[in-house]
């Protein structure tokens, strides 16, 4: 059993898309989306953030996504609380045009531990 006191938080980052994307004309998302991959390079080069993995589920889910579930996931081993708030403070600090990133997107984290994986059965 690992150490809770030295490891490191396992943070679900939980990604939706606001009907504010879907109000822009056709065409004009793609600024929101050169947004969105700022906000994910710099989420990847932040100290303290390993990323564990990723899921869209954008071809799943068509409309805003104002709870559960969401558009997209991020899975990372982060440091400390003050790191989890960083990667969502990307959302405030990352520009869409004259906006930031959370005109469009908004993200919730759920931090928590890893589950002990199973023993190997023989």
């Amino acid at each position: 059993m690992s150490d809770t006191a030295t490891s490191p938080l396992r943070v679900l980052f939980c990604i939706g898309v606001n009907q504010n994307f879907f109000d822009l004309p056709t065409g004009q998302g793609k600024t929101v989306w050169d947004g969105f991959t700022t906000m994910l390079a710099q989420l990847y080069e932040l100290p303290g953030v390993s990323v564990l993995g990723t899921i869209d589920d954008d071809q799943h889910m068509v409309g805003p996504s104002d709870s559960w579930p969401w558009t997209c996931y991020v899975l990372a081993d982060v440091t400390d609380q003050a790191t989890v708030a960083a990667v969502c403070n990307l959302f405030r600090t990352v520009q869409v045009g004259e906006h930031g990133l959370w005109r469009y997107m908004k993200i919730e984290a759920r931090v928590g531990r890893p589950l002990p994986e199973p023993e190997a059965t023989r």
